[in-house]
């Protein structure tokens, strides 16, 4: 994939397969891209099309079947270590570096722990103090930075409404000072004005710190607000990457084209033109030959089913992952 510079994290033909009762469940299947130092990747998809899987695979919470995952560092091999190969030793050590905000605010806080033992853990984990005095003195910076008020640091979860309780899992994110973080849909729980307030908290931090972010999410309207460029994954595979402006006003794969389409736009008297799509998502376990897409796809040719596309770079910074992305751009992106 070209970069104007060397990317800062690179995932290369990334799997994750579960074994069920019924067979081999494809979570995510043959993922490759890259993402550069402060630059935010969206990564976007309906329900359980592996985009939370991906990302926990990343940071090896989970870990993969096969492929790399690389982090820039000057003491590995071509200047990156292998994530998914470091010892448990190691892994401990480049935690510090890579983080993640779960989903949930609620049902990952230990409802037993006020908020100031609650962001204290990671550093009591990792030795990071050894009084207790300066242990509190970044806790408090800590509850300062993600907007918290001193007052709150007795106070219990369920004693908090749902944007503070995302805050307590941003600044346990952040205590450890990481470079990469990976945002598992850290708003979809919250009210609308609480949403818009984690994600210019977001922002503001990645402005003042550097952070690279991985934002997953299934609002493409959130994720637009957020992102430099955007991933869109189907079934376990990415089929389109490129930066927002153009995914945005100009989608080439049929089913980013269906997914834009089902945003409304917000003036009174102006609809949007629907793509429908007929069929139901292949099931992961037993996901069909060739193009993934297919059985939905209202561009869908003989090739597909035989054939399964590359996410291919058709334009500088631009990927598509459709045998006839060429034609899709000489017609001009929409075809229905």
């Amino acid at each position: 994939m070209s970069e104007k510079s060397a990317p800062y994290i690179r995932v290369e033909n990334l799997k994750k397969y579960f074994h069920t009762k019924s067979g081999m469940l494809h979570a995510v299947d043959d993922v490759s891209f890259s993402v550069q130092k402060g630059e935010t990747l969206g990564l976007v998809g309906e329900s359980g099309c592996g985009k939370s899987t991906l990302g926990r695979c990343i940071i090896r919470l989970l870990e993969s079947t096969s492929g790399r995952v690389l982090i820039t560092d000057e003491k590995g091999t071509d200047g990156y270590t292998d994530i998914t190969k470091v010892s448990a030793s190691q892994m401990k050590e480049l935690r510090k570096r890579v983080q993640i905000v779960f989903q949930d605010p609620y049902s990952c806080l230990n409802p037993r722990l006020p908020v100031r033992e609650l962001i204290a853990e990671p550093l009591i984990v990792n030795r990071v103090f050894r009084d207790k005095a300066s242990m509190q003195r970044r806790v408090r910076e800590l509850m300062s930075i993600v907007g918290l008020a001193e007052r709150l640091e007795n106070s219990f979860p369920h004693e908090l409404d749902g944007g503070r309780r995302q805050r307590i899992g941003i600044a346990r994110s952040l205590a450890l000072d990481p470079e990469f973080i990976v945002l598992d849909e850290p708003v979809s729980a919250l009210d609308v004005c609480i949403q818009a307030q984690i994600l210019n908290l977001l922002n503001s931090l990645q402005k003042q710190f550097g952070y690279t972010y991985i934002f997953i999410s299934h609002n493409l309207s959130v994720v637009k607000h957020v992102s430099d460029r955007i991933a869109v994954m189907y079934l376990g595979k990415i089929v389109e990457l490129s930066d927002y402006k153009i995914l945005f006003k100009d989608p080439l794969h049929p089913y980013t084209q269906a997914l834009l389409s089902a945003i409304p736009i917000p003036k009174v008297g102006v609809r949007r033109d629907r793509i429908i799509l007929e069929g139901d998502v292949p099931s992961p376990i037993e996901p069909p030959e060739g193009c993934r897409f297919l059985g939905r796809c209202f561009y869908r040719q003989e090739r597909c089913g035989r054939e399964t596309p590359e996410l291919r770079e058709i334009e500088p910074g631009r990927f598509v992952a459709c045998h006839f992305a060429r034609e899709l751009v000489a017609q001009g992106g929409r075809t229905a």
